[in-house]
């Protein structure tokens, strides 16, 4: 991934192009950790040439959202049983159960509130699944009301291996708290090495009410193709059929179709 690990504000928030309060506010209270920033359409780069020129489903499928980066590079080792991890200052495998980021917890308590002192988010945390480990990202999240965070993999952006990412959606409309994500070692008796210039995650935001349930349970499904009616083929043949019986169409014609639309009509609530 491009730029080096840059120093800033400790607050940082991701304001709205159009001028509109923002969707997402992210506060990087870890000073060392690396700024996020928007995922690209080429997955940083490791999409293949076509793929990004051509594929417009795969390129905005990999530009929703923002990539969230470890405040650190450090090294995790799972032998079957327990887990052990270590960083660049220290030469030893320590063994991981919680831990605060390294000389973190003094500086949270200089700036917290008497109350909150002693209160500062674990950096890592072992949790009761085999080989399972919760990482900190450094920051807080909140979102405007009825918007939530989708917390995953990078799309489409290889990971380096070792490793699996669990997924979860976290209203932080509502809760105010550390950005973290779950991950599962898949490995035994290997390092797995995280990176603070790689992705740990791909925070995306949604509207609560795409996965409302009442959303979810209106859905019909067309169970062969004796139930395709005249308006359906009609749209299977211009959408699959008719393009390929031009021989003049351009490549990536359809990817440069959707750009256009959106261009033309942008929809003024997305992020």
């Amino acid at each position: 991934m491009p730029h080096p690990t840059s120093s800033g504000p400790i607050h940082a928030t991701a304001q709205s192009s159009t001028g509109q309060p923002a969707t997402a506010q992210f506060f990087r209270i870890v000073e060392q950790a690396r700024m996020l920033q928007r995922a690209d359409r080429s997955a940083g780069g490791t999409l293949p040439a076509r793929a990004a020129r051509f594929c417009d489903a795969v390129t905005l499928a990999a530009a929703f959202g923002w990539y969230v980066f470890p405040p650190m590079d450090f090294s995790l080792l799972w032998d079957g049983a327990d887990i052990f991890w270590t960083y660049d200052a220290v030469d030893r495998w320590m063994p991981l159960s919680t831990v605060q980021f390294p000389n973190f917890s003094a500086r949270f308590d200089a700036a917290a509130p008497e109350y909150l002192r002693g209160c500062s988010p674990p950096f890592l945390s072992t949790l009761a699944e085999p080989g399972a480990v919760q990482i900190w990202s450094g920051l807080l999240a909140r979102t405007a009301p009825d918007w939530s965070l989708l917390v995953r993999a990078p799309a489409n952006l290889p990971l380096p291996g070792g490793y699996v990412m669990y997924e979860g959606i976290v209203e932080t409309d509502r809760w105010f708290g550390p950005l973290f994500t779950n991950i599962r070692l898949t490995r035994t008796d290997v390092p797995v090495r995280l990176r603070a210039d790689f992705p740990l995650f791909q925070a995306q935001p949604l509207p609560r009410a795409v996965y409302d349930e009442a959303v979810m349970s209106a859905m019909s499904v067309v169970s062969g193709p004796m139930d395709l009616d005249a308006t359906d083929w009609a749209a299977y043949h211009r959408t699959v059929i008719a393009p390929n019986e031009d021989p003049g169409r351009p490549f990536g014609q359809f990817a440069v179709s959707a750009r256009r639309r959106r261009k033309a009509c942008p929809y003024s609530a997305s992020p």
